[in-house]
């Protein structure tokens, strides 16, 4: 029993969650994609990345996404999305880019993605998926590509206030558990059952932040998901494409380590608390200038730092001058494994947690 995003099948129900920036590349999507789930290709700061590509940084975001895309190709047989934050600049560009370079599916949140389905072309294969955190988030993107593009979502990706990097929420909700993921997924799976029979059309609902075990997933699945989106899990694996000192981050980190800070986009972030957070805290970073123009909200005159270079900088291992974005359960990874042997550990804790459980014995069926 595959699950399906349109004609994909999933033999394991979990999506990777995109994390740039160069957190999420070919390496970790092709290494996730071969053992049967959707690896994730973020497309946030790939003009750093590739800068010697072009003289331009949203020429080289074009060229590194195209580089990308077709690296993971040449790993993997299996199904390879691209992660487009509606926030960036360059949104547009990198849709484009995606569909022309046959990525299977464009997840696409941080902001409303309304005119996603735009982009597609009478042979476009690309299914769109976006990623809301409310029932009224979900309610508007799918009656706008409705009327507007004929079009219904290929899968929709709820994403809760315990995810890691950047909080689709405010401060006061992420704590409140009338906003948690618990709450929220079973009145999305209801909304979405109604569209459903309404378009004769299967739309999966898959449950993303803080998920971290297979009794988690377990747990969603029992709330009406149909799968589960995981990012942070995959960081600390030998094929995630950052520097090991970003992955020894994760391993080093206590629980009170990590906390929600304020983010130069306007939005509450959950981050691993370092000594570069403490500077920004204290007053005591600037940036000069904005050299990319990267995400629409961010507003230079009043940023302690530049985001995009503060995580390249962390991506590329250097601490002192950036931090880890990372989920609410970044503190519980003890070690760095492939990615085979954490979705083989994933798939045992899911099972053990169905006969802790007596569920259903469908969901047992759930990883092929």
């Amino acid at each position: 029993m595959s699950l399906k995003i349109g004609n994909l099948s999933l033999s394991v129900p979990i999506i990777q969650g995109g994390m740039g920036v160069g957190v999420s590349l070919s390496g970790l999507a092709a290494a996730v994609a071969n053992e049967g789930g959707v690896g994730v290709i973020s497309s946030a700061g790939l003009g750093l990345l590739y800068r010697n590509l072009s003289d331009s940084f949203p020429n080289s975001c074009i060229e590194g996404l195209k580089k990308e895309i077709r690296t993971a190709r040449e790993k993997t047989k299996g199904i390879i999305g691209v992660n487009i934050m509606v926030a960036m600049t360059n949104f547009a560009d990198m849709v484009k880019t995606s569909i022309a370079e046959k990525a299977d599916i464009i997840f696409s949140g941080a902001g409303l993605p309304t005119d996603l389905p735009s982009f597609l072309q009478k042979d476009s294969k690309t299914k769109l998926v976006p990623i809301v955190s409310s029932v009224r988030a979900m309610k508007i993107i799918l009656e706008k590509w409705k009327n507007n593009y004929d079009y219904i979502p290929d899968a929709i990706v709820v994403e809760g206030p315990k995810a890691g990097g950047h909080l689709g929420y405010k401060e006061n909700q992420i704590d409140d558990e009338k906003f948690s993921l618990e709450e929220i997924i079973p009145e999305i799976v209801r909304e979405v059952r109604i569209y459903e029979e309404m378009y004769k059309k299967s739309i999966p609902v898959f449950a993303g932040g803080g998920i971290y075990s297979g009794e988690d997933v377990a747990r969603f699945m029992e709330l009406g998901a149909s799968g589960v989106q995981m990012g942070t899990r995959f960081v600390t694996t030998e094929e995630c494409d950052a520097d090991i000192s970003f992955k020894n981050a994760y391993i080093q980190a206590k629980e009170g380590d990590i906390e929600i800070i304020k983010s130069p986009v306007g939005m509450p972030g959950r981050a691993i608390f370092n000594d570069f957070i403490k500077r920004t805290k204290e007053g005591k970073t600037q940036p000069k200038s904005c050299p990319f123009h990267c995400i629409k909200t961010c507003d230079i005159s009043k940023s302690p730092y530049c985001i995009m270079l503060a995580l390249y900088n962390a991506f590329k291992g250097n601490f002192d001058k950036g931090y880890a974005f990372a989920g609410v359960n970044a503190w519980r990874a003890e070690k760095i494994m492939t990615v085979k042997e954490t979705i083989n550990s994933i798939r045992e804790e899911f099972q053990a947690a169905i006969v802790n459980r007596f569920a259903a014995p469908r969901l047992s069926l759930c990883f092929a």
